[in-house]
C-alpha cells in the first residue's frame, strides 16, 4: 500500500478545481472494490471519538497539500493496470467538504480516454448541505459507488460519539436514495458505544428506507490511532476503550439485517 509523498508547491494551472489533498495511496485494498488509487482529502468537521485520522481534520488554506485534478490522473494513469477490477477512491478528511474538485475528478475520470474508471465516495454525510443540493449535483452524477459511514443509530448517541447532530447525514442519505445511487453502508462497532444488538437493530431500521443499499460493512473498533494522537499531542477520547471482539460481528451484522427486514415488512404491510 505505497503512499505517494505530496509536496507543498506542485498545484498547477487547471481547467478543473483544484483540492486539498492530505495525502494518497496508490494501492489501497478496504476503500472499494478491487485494488484502487485512494485520495485522502484535507478537513473533516466532525470529531469522531475514534478517529485515526486527527491529522486530516484542519481546514483552509495552510492544510494540506493543493493538488490538480491532472496530477492525480497522471499518478493513476503511472500505475493503470493494477486498477482493472477497481478504481479510484476519494476519502478523507471528509470530501464533500470539497464537491466542486470531487465532482470533477470523478468526471474526468468517468471521461478518462485509456478507459472509464470506477469512482468511488467515501464520506459520512455530514458536509452535505441540503439547503444548497445543487452545490453537490455534479460529484453525484458523476459517483459509481458511496461507502457511507452511518456512526450511530440514536440521535444523542451521534452527538455523544461525533459532536454532530445526524440530520445533514441522513439528509445525505436519503438524497443518494432518491438519485439511485448505490451505498454500502459502514459502521465502526465500539465497546460500550455501538455494541449492543439494540443499537444495531436501530441501525437496521434506519437504513431500511434506503433501497439503494448494496452492502453493509460492520468494521470493529482498534485502537492503532492511539499512537497518532501521542504524536499530535491531542488526548486519546477512548483510551479507556479496548479493540473490539471481531467474534461478535457476525451477531451484530444479523442484528442489523433483522431490524432491516422487520421495517421493510411493515413498509411493505403499510403499502398493501
Amino acid at each position: 500500500m505505497a503512499q505517494i509523498v505530496l509536496e507543498q508547491g506542485q498545484s498547477q494551472e487547471s481547467r478543473y478545481a483544484t483540492g486539498r489533498v492530505h495525502s494518497i495511496e496508490s494501492m489501497g485494498t478496504v476503500d472499494g472494490p478491487g485494488v484502487r488509487f485512494v485520495v485522502f482529502t484535507q478537513g473533516c468537521p466532525m470529531r469522531c471519538a475514534y478517529c485515526h485520522n486527527p491529522d486530516t481534520w484542519a481546514v483552509g488554506s495552510g492544510a494540506g497539500t493543493s493538488v490538480t485534478v491532472e496530477r492525480i490522473i497522471d499518478e493513476f494513469e503511472s500505475n493503470r493496470p493494477f486498477y482493472r477490477t477497481g478504481g479510484i477512491t476519494v476519502t478523507g478528511g471528509e470530501p464533500l467538504l470539497q464537491p466542486e474538485f470531487v465532482g470533477d475528478l470523478f468526471a474526468a475520470m468517468h471521461a478518462n480516454p485509456n478507459g472509464r474508471v470506477h469512482t468511488c465516495l467515501d464520506s459520512c454525510g455530514y458536509a452535505y448541505n441540503p439547503k444548497k443540493p445543487a452545490r453537490f449535483d455534479k460529484v453525484l452524477a458523476q459517483t459509481d459507488l458511496v461507502l457511507l459511514d452511518i456512526k450511530h443509530s440514536d440521535p444523542e448517541g451521534h452527538k455523544a460519539l461525533t459532536r454532530c447532530a445526524p440530520d445533514n447525514i441522513l439528509a445525505f442519505g436519503d438524497e443518494l436514495a432518491r438519485r439511485g445511487v448505490k451505498v454500502v453502508i459502514r459502521h465502526v462497532i465500539v465497546p460500550g458505544i455501538t455494541d449492543t444488538e439494540e443499537e444495531c437493530e436501530a441501525l437496521g431500521r434506519l437504513i431500511a428506507p434506503w433501497h439503494n443499499v448494496v452492502g453493509l460493512e460492520m468494521l470493529p473498533y482498534h485502537t492503532m490511532g492511539i499512537v497518532k494522537y501521542e504524536q499530535l499531542g491531542l488526548e486519546y477520547p477512548l483510551k479507556d476503550v479496548p479493540a473490539m471482539d471481531k467474534g461478535r460481528i457476525p451477531a451484530l451484522r444479523e442484528a442489523v439485517m433483522r431490524g432491516l427486514r422487520q421495517a421493510r415488512a411493515a413498509e411493505r404491510h403499510c403499502a398493501g
